[in-house]
């Protein structure tokens, strides 16, 4: 598929999740056994660790589909960047969507500052960016799509691999925020 393909093979499956018609294909023994093998999943989804925020439901896909990473705040860090650079380098996934979400939780501490403990203080201050760069008295859900805009640029900044694969034209990179209330995932512009 080419990238514009799978875009919009994603937004199709979430309007499927959004009016309760999901497909639910490609979710038995025989599509495990396909993938004893190998795998191919045609887009890797950067996505919060929220348990309301549930990536192969949001859009409509089956085992194998997408490539999902989570971390509290949908971050760009060491472990999440060298995770999508496998499924770039190695599977050839030609679209990143890095998705925020409605009242996230590690924007909301971020937002909150404090001492939170080293680990949380860790991943909070990879949010920071993007309280920065929102308007003064900014909601959570603007710093919200603000951080999946800034990480999306952060994993070209920080990745030679994934930088590569976007300069030549192989992959996508598309910030994105998924509303908790609808269900709906907005695909948002790039800053």
């Amino acid at each position: 598929m080419t990238i514009d393909q799978v875009i919009s093979r994603l937004q199709e499956g979430n309007q499927r999740f959004v009016s309760d018609k999901l497909d639910g294909k490609l979710q038995n023994s025989s599509r495990r056994n396909e993938l004893t093998s190998g795998q191919n999943p045609y887009a890797i989804v950067l996505s919060c660790a929220d348990s309301r925020v549930v990536p192969e439901l949001a859009f409509d896909t089956g085992i194998g589909e997408i490539f999902v990473v989570r971390v509290a705040g949908n971050i760009a860090n060491t472990s999440s960047i060298a995770s999508i650079e496998y499924a770039v380098a190695h599977i050839g996934s030609p679209v990143v969507v890095v998705l925020g979400h409605e009242s996230c939780g590690a924007v909301t501490a971020a937002l909150q500052g404090g001492d939170n403990g080293y680990n949380l203080n860790h991943l909070t201050a990879h949010i920071k960016p993007a309280i920065k760069a929102s308007a003064d008295g900014a909601s959570v859900n603007e710093v919200v799509k603000e951080n999946a805009r800034l990480t999306a640029r952060e994993l070209q900044e920080r990745s030679s691999i994934i930088r590569q694969a976007v300069a030549d034209g192989k992959v996508k990179i598309v910030p994105a925020y998924y509303n908790l209330h609808s269900g709906e995932v907005e695909m948002l512009e790039t800053a």
